[in-house]
């Protein structure tokens, strides 16, 4: 009953400043130039500064296991193909990229360190987790929303230029890639930086859930229902599924294991949505996928939990 207690008070917030966003939009409070000024800082500033605080705090060297990282890292490049390939067999083009993106990509960042921190008093092994998953879902996002675009001209080296100039200069990415910079020099953080970080970080969930909320379209939704469905059914069940079994076999246990299912099991990430919008798709699977997953990652998450306990694995 407490793991439970505890996912829902993790993840119903979440869903309720998404209803919070609808809820202001259809009051008059957000128009559509607002939501996109919105996303627009979520994307660029915000996250980025929330996954630099992030990393940036964390004592990699002293915690580092190599085996753990790489066993993410294989873990999230085979979610990325299975989703990719399943996108592909799509009949709406213009959903699969949204799709493919949804399907893999968790809130490792935003939900997982307390997770686990509820569990174990600290951050245990999320921060390898984040090393060897978040760098990689970023790129990957950004190569398959700007190949999987709905209107996307033919892949030729105009368009591989751009993409790899979409990667190098992403926001997000900058920041995790200066986060693990300023961590592995170990750099000093004055308490006027720390606590400035801090607020800006502070903003990204509630701005990112309430700009994607009042952007929702349930007319769109309706129709969009399977495909936004289908991958909250890979991004909850599915990946946990094939994974940790493979993750116990490997020996991981304890806060390894609880790292590993936050990293599988956790509910989309609301960055997919800002991420999918600034890079010209619609969003309402994306949208969606992160409102079902959301809800559901209350009861699938503990579900989970409940196996591994019961198994005197976590």
């Amino acid at each position: 009953m407490e793991n439970l207690i505890f996912c829902l008070n993790a993840t119903i917030p979440i869903f309720l400043l998404m209803i919070l966003g609808l809820l202001f939009k259809s009051r008059g409070m957000f128009d559509d130039q607002f939501i996109g000024r919105m996303n627009t800082f979520v994307f660029k500033i915000a996250l980025p500064v929330l996954l630099f605080r992030e990393l940036s705090g964390a004592d990699f060297l002293e915690v580092w296991d190599g085996r753990f990282v790489a066993f993410c890292f294989a873990a999230t490049v085979i979610s990325i193909l299975l989703s990719m390939g399943i996108a592909r067999l799509l009949p709406d083009g213009a959903v699969r990229g949204e799709f493919a993106q949804a399907a893999y990509r968790s809130s490792a960042a935003l939900l997982g360190v307390g997770f686990i921190t509820n569990i174990y008093g600290d951050a245990g092994m999320a921060p390898l987790m984040i090393i060897g998953t978040v760098p990689l879902y970023n790129v990957m996002a950004v190569v398959i929303l700007a190949f999987m675009k709905p209107e996307r001209q033919r892949i030729d080296g105009e368009l591989m230029k751009r993409t790899l100039r979409d990667i190098i200069t992403n926001p997000i990415i900058l920041g995790i890639a200066a986060g693990m910079a300023w961590s592995v020099l170990s750099l000093p953080q004055p308490q006027i930086m720390t606590k400035t970080l801090q607020y800006v970080a502070n903003l990204a969930t509630p701005l990112g859930l309430m700009a994607m909320g009042a952007a929702f379209d349930w007319r769109l939704a309706l129709k969009r229902w399977k495909p936004a469905l289908g991958c909250s059914v890979m991004k909850l069940v599915l990946f946990c599924a094939i994974f940790l079994p493979a993750a116990v076999r490997l020996g991981f246990r304890d806060s390894y294991l609880a790292a590993a299912l936050v990293m599988l099991g956790s509910p989309t990430t609301v960055s997919c949505f800002v991420m999918a919008k600034n890079m010209g798709h619609e969003g309402t699977v994306t949208s969606s996928a992160v409102m079902v997953t959301t809800f559901l990652s209350a009861f699938t998450l503990t579900g989970w939990l409940y196996i591994l306990r019961s198994m005197g694995l976590v």
